[in-house]
């Protein structure tokens, strides 16, 4: 969008001169109050956390919008608060609700036909990308913040009295450490696939596809020895890193050319997705139909023909044996 008004032929990626992919800055950045940003820096102002006052509007094919997903649903806040789920396939005009479409919704709030209505009701002369997940005040009329990171650690710290489930994903003694494992991870694992995907260049393409393929070799002998990212607590940071796992061997692999290895040749990161998805909740946040629609027929400069694979459908919900491992889960999320 620029100032209010949906382009079509405005540039969607930015590129460096090198041909390397760059994501762009989120523009809703405010905070509700009681987040905990830091591991000493709590929100002192802006909005109440409230059951029923925020809406979240997510895909279910979006890695950033699952990741909220998943904060959500391991806390136990899906009374607390309501999803709009866009349709997967995203095309010239941008993110839309049709909830004819299995697994979608319509927009619930104000039957809004695409997202970039809800945006521009939030600001009439915004400039810049429609992206989900978004984080909405319905007391305030007001988008409260579209930045994924930051709406997990809202929900994880500032939601405490609406959840029904005591899981701390940010936990005292830990916070450092988490903060530092979701930025390590985020440049050559989670960003990393995109950066291989959308290379201008041989180089670029080559460098990105080099640092994903060191990181993930490193982290799965990293989780040869610990259950989770860090150590012995489930965290933030394994979400952030679940979602990426998930759709590499599916979308990834082949779409974004990252195919020197799949994650189901990894011993210990194939155990440790399985792991994740084995936990409580973790598999009604998972449409993989969704994520492949979206990958396939939405980028048509990568896929023209908008072709789907029909595989390799690796079986996420097997059983694993990391139970054996240091870790400890909370009492909700331990399964029977």
């Amino acid at each position: 969008m620029i100032d209010g008004e949906w382009h079509t032929d405005a540039e969607q990626l930015s590129k460096s001169e090198r041909g390397e992919f760059q994501r762009d800055q989120t523009s809703f950045r405010d905070w509700i109050r009681g987040t905990r940003r830091g591991p000493d820096d709590v929100v002192e102002d802006g909005p109440e956390p409230e059951a029923g006052r925020y809406h979240l509007y997510v895909s279910y094919a979006c890695p950033w919008a699952h990741r909220v997903l998943l904060t959500r649903a391991l806390k136990g806040l899906e009374d607390a608060i309501d999803v709009s789920v866009v349709d997967p396939v995203r095309v010239d005009q941008g993110w839309e609700f049709d909830a004819e479409k299995p697994g979608t919704t319509p927009d619930k709030l104000f039957g809004s036909d695409y997202l970039r209505e809800v945006y521009a009701r939030a600001d009439p002369d915004y400039t810049g990308r429609v992206t989900v997940p978004v984080l909405y005040d319905t007391a305030e009329d007001a988008i409260v913040n579209n930045e994924s990171a930051e709406i997990m650690r809202m929900l994880d710290t500032a939601f405490d009295d609406y959840a029904e489930n005591d899981v701390d994903l940010y936990p005292e003694g830990y916070r450092e450490e988490v903060d530092d494992l979701i930025e390590r991870i985020y440049d050559p694992i989670n960003n990393g696939v995109y950066k291989a995907g959308f290379a201008g260049t041989q180089d670029a393409y080559e460098d990105a596809v080099t640092d994903l393929f060191d990181a993930l070799t490193e982290w799965d002998a990293t989780l040869g020895t610990q259950r989770f990212l860090a150590g012995d607590r489930l965290t933030e940071a394994d979400l952030a890193m679940f979602t990426t796992l998930y759709r590499f061997d599916e979308v990834y692999h082949t779409h974004f050319k990252c195919n020197h290895r799949e994650i189901t040749d990894y011993d210990h990161l194939w155990g440790y997705l399985r792991d994740l998805c084995n936990l409580p909740g973790v598999e009604a946040t998972c449409d993989m139909h969704h994520v492949k629609e979206h990958y396939y027929r939405s980028h048509t400069d990568l896929n023209p023909k908008g072709i789907v694979p029909i595989g390799p459908d690796p079986d996420f919900f097997a059983p694993h044996t990391r139970d054996d491992l240091p870790g400890d889960l909370p009492d909700a999320l331990r399964t029977p």
